[in-house]
């Protein structure tokens, strides 16, 4: 069962974000009083683009991505859990009015922005900064915007762009943006994968700190090079 932290949607959306990580069942009224709630922060104070708000206290502390990477400003703060908000709401599936109109009006005003960005109707794989275009990519993967494939495989080419011959990519958080490639099924992500392999071969044999931030990485790092 995961709890609504009324002080923090940041947190709120990481215990999701951890369920669903996790693939630990949440029952239907778990379901139903998340996202109820992730709904009611729609449009407030701080929301970026129309979507769902950060509460006073993660403008004032600050939030942590899922991997544990730290979100700078207040405006990147608001974008990036926008998105992991939509993409909270279409993974929780509650078949509800209140919340498919949010979701649809929170949608709407982030495709508005991101038309203004985009010439002659060509996708953009980037929005603003690295872990900007990391949580654009999370909401496309689930279903959220359009034009899903496109903007995915732009966002790759993007990515690739910027490897920096190490295993890194200038720009980008490194292990927030491995954990969306790997819940991608496009060979481009699996080539940034493999890219990066050696080092996750590194990290998990290291000792790791025992914090959430640290077991969740190892769990994805292990994960990936199953895959690779």
């Amino acid at each position: 069962m995961v709890i609504v932290n009324t002080e923090s949607f940041a947190e709120t959306l990481d215990a999701v974000n951890d369920a669903f990580f996790h693939q630990r069942r949440l029952t239907k009224p778990n379901r139903k009083e998340l996202a109820r709630w992730i709904t009611e922060r729609r449009g407030k104070s701080g929301s970026y683009a129309g979507m769902f708000a950060p509460t006073g206290i993660d403008l004032h502390n600050g939030v942590r991505v899922y991997t544990g990477e730290i979100v700078g400003s207040g405006a990147a703060i608001g974008h990036v859990l926008g998105e992991e908000a939509c993409r909270a709401l279409i993974l929780l599936g509650v078949h509800d009015s209140t919340v498919r109109e949010a979701l649809e009006r929170a949608t709407g005003g982030m495709l508005r922005r991101l038309r203004q960005t985009e010439d002659s109707g060509k996708v953009h794989g980037m929005y603003c900064c690295g872990v900007c275009s990391v949580a654009y990519w999370r909401n496309v993967m689930v279903g959220g915007l359009d034009r899903n494939e496109e903007r995915l495989t732009a966002g790759m080419a993007a990515l690739r762009a910027h490897r920096i011959d190490d295993g890194h990519w200038r720009r980008f958080p490194f292990y927030y943006t491995l954990l969306a490639l790997s819940e991608m099924n496009l060979k481009s992500a699996l080539d940034e994968m493999r890219y990066a392999a050696p080092l996750l071969e590194r990290y998990v044999r290291k000792r790791i700190p025992d914090s959430r931030f640290s077991k969740r990485r190892r769990v994805m790092s292990e994960r990936i090079l199953a895959k690779c």
